[in-house]
């Protein structure tokens, strides 16, 4: 069992990976801006962090930077899982060790759930 922390703004779709991770039988916990995020996941330490970028508070780019600067966030895998574009991301997220970027518009929770698992598998 993985311990999943997801930070998205949208509540209802965070509730919907959520449920989607439990029922794979994952502890799942949320936070709905970068900086509870961010506390989140220092108390958390998850195994994978699903990251939205456009965030109240505190983007999630500032977000990641904040947790990469840390002893305890550097090597949480990460995948932004957004509605931004690629092309149209932040620069910075190159340097910060990002493992897979989605664009939640063109994929399944059943398809994001694949890509987590690969990653939570990976060494």
């Amino acid at each position: 069992m993985a311990k999943i922390a997801i930070v998205e703004d949208d509540l209802a779709i965070a509730q919907m990976y959520r449920l989607k991770f439990e029922a794979l039988g994952h502890h799942v916990e949320i936070a709905e801006n970068g900086k509870l995020g961010l506390e989140l996941c220092e108390r958390l330490k998850p195994d994978l962090l699903l990251l939205d970028l456009m965030m109240p508070e505190m983007n999630g780019d500032e977000m990641l930077e904040k947790m990469r600067a840390t002893e305890w966030g550097k090597g949480i895998k990460v995948i932004i899982l957004t509605n931004v574009g690629e092309q149209e991301a932040p620069e910075k997220l190159k340097s910060l060790h990002v493992r897979d970027y989605i664009v939640k518009a063109e994929m399944t929770p059943s398809q994001v759930a694949e890509v987590a698992k690969k990653e939570l598998e990976a060494a």
